[in-house]
């Protein structure tokens, strides 16, 4: 398989379009366009569909991307870091991270950092809207689900994922009565929600009694008792394995994928090098149970 031809299309997918691709890369619409056309012919399948004012990936161009364009962005990582192999990791490194990951993990990620690299001046702050990296001069920023971005690239380093936790005496209603719920900020007004578990799909409606700000107030709060809750996984391992919380199954929805992304129009760094592959050794198979691990019970 070429690999000019994998990575131009993932540029596309990444992008949403031949000329959004172009004018982030400076790469020209007519060589991108042929280079995934040709990567179709070899493959013996349509990876896109093209619209006259549209573009989507089919199916199979949808599984395509989701399991290269990591890899890839990987090899890009490991090249880089084999460049600068030679420079020590020194300087100041400015981190972005979400408010959640940054109160369960990064003070442990941040120490251990530290220690391995001591001529690195770390610093982090923790802000959970989509900050300009360049305006505001960070390296690496952390974040969950991010919208696409043309002037960033980054992997997936951790999955996560909701689910619905009671304390063991509150019991799920049989009939359709609503349950007390715990909810983290004003903006979520559901009335709903839909969930999976083994025995299949159910809902469960819920009537608000209690409005907080941070996942960990919500999690303190159910395990009072005061209702249910929709928490990550990795927040409340401890508290199912002890049997303080109970699950009424997974939220309905897509996984929780925590992102690392840095600017895609200069070199990595030996500083940023090091970070990333801090992350992976971190948490190698980025499974929640990983994340738990950084959290006291």
């Amino acid at each position: 398989m070429d690999l000019q031809a994998l990575t131009d299309f993932n540029l596309v997918a990444r992008h949403g379009g031949f000329g959004r691709a172009a004018r982030a890369t400076g790469r020209s619409k007519a060589t991108l366009s042929r280079r995934v056309a040709e990567l179709e012919a070899g493959l013996g399948l349509r990876l896109l569909e093209r619209g006259t004012n549209s573009l989507k990936l089919t199916e199979e161009g949808r599984a395509l991307h989701e399991r290269t364009w990591a890899l890839l962005t990987e090899v890009d990582e490991t090249v880089a870091a084999i460049v600068s192999g030679g420079e020590t990791p020194q300087g100041r490194l400015r981190i972005s991270a979400p408010l959640l990951f940054s109160h369960a993990a990064m003070g442990k990620l941040a120490a251990g950092f530290a220690v391995k690299y001591p001529q690195v001046r770390l610093e982090v702050t923790t802000d959970d809207r989509a900050v300009d990296m360049v305006e505001e001069g960070y390296d690496l920023v952390i974040r969950v689900n991010p919208n696409p971005d043309a002037s960033l690239v980054g992997r997936i380093f951790l999955r996560d994922r909701l689910v619905v936790v009671a304390h063991p005496d509150l019991a799920r209603p049989t009939d359709q009565s609503a349950v007390p719920a715990v909810v983290r900020g004003t903006a979520d007004t559901s009335e709903l929600w839909n969930l999976t578990a083994p025995a299949g799909k159910s809902s469960v409606a819920i009537e608000t009694v209690l409005r907080l700000s941070s996942h960990f107030m919500v999690r303190d709060a159910v395990r009072l008792g005061v209702g249910a809750a929709r928490l990550p996984l990795s927040l409340v391992t401890g508290d199912l394995a002890a049997g303080s919380l109970v699950a009424w199954g997974d939220v309905d929805g897509p996984d929780v994928a925590l992102w690392v992304l840095y600017p895609s129009r200069r070199l990595l760094s030996a500083r940023v090098s090091a970070f990333l592959g801090y992350l992976r050794e971190a948490f190698p198979n980025g499974t929640p149970d990983e994340l738990a691990s950084y959290i006291p019970v």
